[in-house]
């Protein structure tokens, strides 16, 4: 059945509906998500996948980030211009698994894949890594289906511990980290990286010896 634009975008009128359609967002990417990571799981007699996290932005913070951007606190600005109000994180083990976590979400026949930004591969001044992908799923209520985004950020565990250290030291210095530490974090952040890459070499060595036993 062909659906309209009209009908697939219709617009979320109130709160209460944001907090459904999101909230249903992030049930089905979640479920998604653990489902590939049974069939991977019985495919290779592996799990790429450590945990998920999943979280809808606060009230306060949708407002914080309209006025950054210079719009009127209103429900179409928010879903218009907010892009991270439902947030997935999924941590795996290796670097390796996050391009294949990015290849399987890509793959879903329902899942728009809007913008890509590959933190690893181009790291933030600050030293941040991690993989950012930007999606839309459908949802679909009793009178209207509305195409929702979700922000799905993919990252190992060294990764993850960074990121929330460094989410800390932003919130107790307001922004104003002095330069000491940030040198202290972006050093940490190539640490970080090194571990990540040596993981993934003795990964991989203990694969080869695995398969030369069978």
């Amino acid at each position: 059945m062909d659906v309209s634009n009209k009908e697939r975008n219709s617009e979320v009128q109130t709160w209460n509906e944001v907090t459904l359609v999101y909230s249903s967002a992030l049930k089905q990417i979640n479920t998604k998500l653990e489902i590939l990571n049974d069939e991977f799981q019985h495919v290779h007699q592996y799990n790429p996948i450590e945990h998920i996290k999943s979280r809808l932005k606060t009230p306060e913070s949708i407002v914080k980030k309209l006025k950054k951007y210079g719009q009127e606190s209103t429900i179409e600005n928010m879903v218009a211009y907010v892009n991270d109000i439902a947030g997935i994180r999924v941590i795996c083990s290796f670097t390796s698994d996050i391009y294949e976590i990015a290849k399987m979400i890509s793959s879903q026949s329902d899942i728009k894949v809007i913008e890509v930004r590959d933190y690893i591969k181009n790291p933030k001044p600050s030293g941040y890594t991690s993989y950012h992908m930007l999606v839309t799923i459908p949802i679909y209520l009793s009178d209207k289906i509305v195409d929702t985004k979700v922000e799905i950020q993919i990252r190992t565990v060294a990764m993850d511990f960074w990121a929330s250290l460094e989410h800390k030291i932003n919130y107790k210095f307001e922004g104003n980290v002095p330069e000491y530490i940030q040198n202290e974090l972006v050093e940490c952040a190539q640490m970080v990286s090194k571990l990540d890459d040596r993981m993934l070499l003795l990964n991989e060595e203990v694969q080869k010896l695995e398969k030369s036993e069978i």
